[in-house]
Formats: structure tokens, sequence, C-alpha cells
């Protein structure tokens, strides 16, 4: 069905099948829309049922599990209507993120952007690199949000970002990421040498372009088609 993980230490089995179930998700292993079977993930994670139902209901919460009565359960397809609320948040956060990170930013948090951005850029040209440069991507922006003690926000980002970043993922499957390397490269100059008159610009290059790509994901004709919920086009691919 997935790759399964180890458990970390301590990781009780609650946190662990939320760990491995939502991660399976969110790296399209479980494809949206794919039917899943609590039996089927107890005996592949060899646990008892109980946290796999408890972790069902929280990643229904999350709009990440849909549960059919009397049907089934299904992973969620994509929804652009959440990927347009996330895309929001985002463009908002990140100009005002952006403008603090010109005002102050700690010397030894800008070294660890730079050191990420290395290992990004090491990736360039390797194939099946796409989970490892969404991870590494993730790990950019949670940087930022730290070097300005907004990382709560950060995570609330994430929670909300469910469907956006999964679209994000299956773009950069089908494109590449060289362009986004350019600009986390443009974001560090921007925050070490406080160019707030350049944040408007990489954040339309960084965040709302994008988006112009992800409508061929959606097409009738897309081998992706069927990832999506069809119901919301107009809210974001128009």
């Amino acid at each position: 069905m997935f790759t399964v993980s180890a458990k970390l230490p301590g990781e009780n089995n609650r946190n662990y099948s939320y760990r491995v179930i939502k991660e399976a998700i969110m790296s399209l292993q479980l494809e949206p829309g794919q039917s899943i079977s609590e039996i089927e993930l107890a005996e592949l994670l060899q646990i008892s049922r109980t946290p796999i139902r408890e972790v069902m209901a929280k990643l229904r919460e999350e709009h990440l599990v849909e549960v059919i009565p009397q049907v089934g359960t299904y992973v969620s397809k994509i929804n652009p209507l959440l990927i347009e609320e996330a895309a929001f948040v985002r463009v908002t956060l990140e100009r005002e993120i952006l403008k603090l990170s010109c005002e102050s930013f700690p010397k030894d948090t800008l070294f660890d952007l730079k050191k990420n951005v290395a290992h990004q850029e090491v990736l360039i040209g390797q194939k099946g690199m796409e989970q490892e440069f969404h991870r590494l991507d993730k790990d950019f922006h949670c940087i930022i949000y730290r070097g300005n003690n907004k990382e709560n926000a950060w995570s609330a980002i994430t929670r909300l970002s469910t469907h956006y970043n999964r679209i994000r993922l299956l773009s950069e499957m089908e494109h590449n990421f060289e362009d986004a390397i350019f600009q986390h490269k443009k974001i560090i100059d921007i925050i070490e040498q406080q160019q707030t008159g350049e944040i408007e610009a990489v954040v339309q290059q960084h965040i709302i372009e994008p988006i112009q790509l992800w409508e061929d994901l959606y097409q009738p004709d897309s081998p992706y088609a069927n990832y999506f919920d069809r119901d919301y086009k107009k809210s974001v691919f128009s």
C-alpha cells in the first residue's frame, strides 16, 4: 500500500500511525480518491484498529480523509477551494514575515537558510528527488518563521496547506524545482540586504505564478484528473 517507516523513539501507536498515514497521503503514495481500509492499515502497521480509527477521525478533520457512510473511507481528493485559501494565507503572511526579516534577522538563522538552499542545489538534475526537495522547501520557510519567533504561525499555515502542498508536490514531479531554488536564493538576498522593495515581486513569483502551471494538472485529459474534486474549478483554476 505504501512504504512504512519505523517507529520513532518513544512514539506510541496513535502518533506512529498518524505520522506514517499522513506522510503517505501528503507524499501521494496514498493517492487522492483511493479507498483505504482500517483493517488493512492496522495489519500493515502491525497495531490494533483502535488507534487507526482515532487517526482516521483526526485526518477527516484535516480534510485528508473522507468517510462515506455505508460505502467506505477514501483519501480526500484535492480541493481547489482549499488550495486557494491556503495560497491566500501564504501570500499574505509571506509578505509580512519577509518585512519582519528585513528589519532584523539572526545571523545564525541566515546561515541555516543558506545551508538549506545549498542542499536544495545538490538535488538539481537528479531524478526522483521531488520528495526531498519538497521537504527542504518546507524547512526553508519554517526557518524564516523561526528566525522571527513565529513558528506557531508556520505550524498553522502547514495545517491549512495539506491540499496546497499535495498539488505543489504533483507539480514538482511533472516540472522541475530549479525556479523555486532561484527564488529561495533571492529571498535570502532580500533578507540579507534588507531589500523591502523586492518583496512583492518575489512573493508573486514564488507563490502566485506557480498556480498557473497547476491548471494543466486539473484538465480532463491530465493523467491526474481523477485526483481532484471537480466541483470547485472556478475558485482557483479560472
